[in-house]
């Protein structure tokens, strides 16, 4: 390989790493498969990429790596770096514009009802050191004063907030006063790590341990991240983990070992997001990992059953044919995922449309029983790709790099309405 195309092939693996980091949240069920047409009143952003999105009450906050957003209607510029907010219904870029001081790649609705966790490459917001980490007035966009748990050495990547419970996912080894690897839970109020959680993340080739994504079942029994490691508490458990939570959290007896096999080695993981069923019966991920073929878990979406102990195959899996998938969100009525890919049910393909193979650019619904591509079919730009979809009663939220959804202008991020 050419040095120009491995120096162009490092920039598109740092693309996908902000795009991949997006927000957990639990399965939210909805009675139908959202709109293929997106709401006209979404503002957008003119710049750079949204890598996360959080929903509270009728406030969405939106976040990632950029300058400058637009209201949709009248077209008026607002600077917000890296951080925002509007109402949802109407659009309206709200007041409040925090400074923050570097990208931020994830976001989670704090259980009060008025706070918004944000995590990122930052060291400070609004002028007050805050390494990596932060609450903040979801409609101000002031500090909120409690809230103290900056990341040590490393990265957040991920947030879910559960109960009195934030956890936190990256690549950082301490948090919240507490040596942690890659994993933690705070205590969302005051930000000090739980001395009784630690699900001792490790690889044996003693790389750099990462959680790429983590998400809590509705009922906050359950945890499942997704990264790179290939053991939890000294059992063996391959870039996904579930545990059982508590007041004494363990690694739970379910496994896989689905994704045990290599995929190319420029991805040290290539799992990417993941979403617990409504229920919290079972579990869909999304996965990137440039290779493809019928057998290979790269490139894929997948669904497993959690019912049992001990090692389980997917119930289904559904792949693009070689096309990365950043992201996914489970519903009662579809799996949504999103990512760069052109097709799904795609197993022979080979970044080509193989037999059966159906279109599906930058986002796609899966029937959540067999896993086959639903007919449903916005079409989204595709880029880097569809990194953030979050689900809320008003319906599917979709962030990304790009700028069209449902064959419309949509800048990096716009609202699929429920039906």
């Amino acid at each position: 390989m050419s040095t120009l195309k491995r120096r162009l092939l490092a920039v598109v693996v740092l693309l996908f790493a902000l795009v991949a980091a997006g927000p957990a949240t639990a399965g939210m069920t909805q009675p139908r498969v959202v709109s293929e047409r997106p709401v006209a009143w979404t503002p957008n952003v003119l710049d750079g990429t949204v890598t996360a999105i959080a929903v509270i009450g009728t406030t969405v906050v939106v976040g990632g790596d950029f300058t400058q957003v637009a209201d949709s209607a009248s077209g008026e510029r607002y600077r917000r770096r890296n951080l925002f907010a509007f109402e949802l219904g109407t659009g309206r870029v709200l007041d409040a514009a925090p400074v923050v001081d570097g990208a931020v790649t994830a976001l989670a609705a704090a259980p009060d009802g008025a706070g918004v966790f944000v995590a990122g490459r930052f060291a400070k917001v609004n002028g007050q050191a805050r390494a990596g980490l932060v609450e903040l007035d979801a409609v101000t966009g002031a500090t909120m004063p409690g809230f103290a748990a900056g990341a040590g050495k490393g990265q957040i990547r991920t947030l879910a907030a559960n109960g009195g419970w934030l956890y936190v996912g990256g690549s950082f080894t301490a948090i919240g006063g507490q040596q942690r690897t890659a994993l933690a839970r705070l205590d969302a109020a005051t930000g000090a790590a739980d001395p009784a959680f630690d699900l001792g993340l490790a690889r044996r080739d003693r790389g750099l341990v990462k959680v790429e994504e983590v998400a809590v079942s509705n009922d906050g029994t359950r945890l499942a991240a997704v990264g790179a490691f290939d053991s939890a508490a000294g059992q063996r458990r391959t870039q996904l983990v579930v545990a059982d939570l508590g007041a004494a959290p363990r690694v739970s007896d379910w496994s896989t070992d689905a994704y045990a096999g290599q995929c190319k080695t420029l991805y040290d993981s290539y799992l990417r997001g993941v979403d617990f069923a409504p229920d919290g019966s079972w579990l869909a991920v999304a996965a990137t990992g440039g290779m493809s073929g019928p057998t290979r878990m790269c490139d894929s979406a997948a669904r497993f059953n959690l019912a049992g102990t001990g090692d389980h195959r997917p119930v289904w899996v559904n792949r693009t044919g070689g096309n990365t998938l950043w992201s996914v969100a489970v519903t009662g009525t579809a799996v949504y995922v999103g990512g760069h890919q052109q097709w799904m049910d795609n197993p022979q393909g080979h970044k080509s449309k193989g037999p059966g193979a159906v279109s599906r650019p930058g986002i796609a619904a899966l029937d959540p029983a067999t896993g086959a591509a639903l007919a449903w079919n916005p079409t989204h730009s595709r880029g880097v790709g569809v990194g953030v979809l979050v689900t809320c009663p008003a319906g599917l939220l979709v962030g990304s790099d790009t700028d069209r959804i449902g064959g419309e202008y949509h800048g990096r991020i716009g609202l699929l309405p429920a039906q």
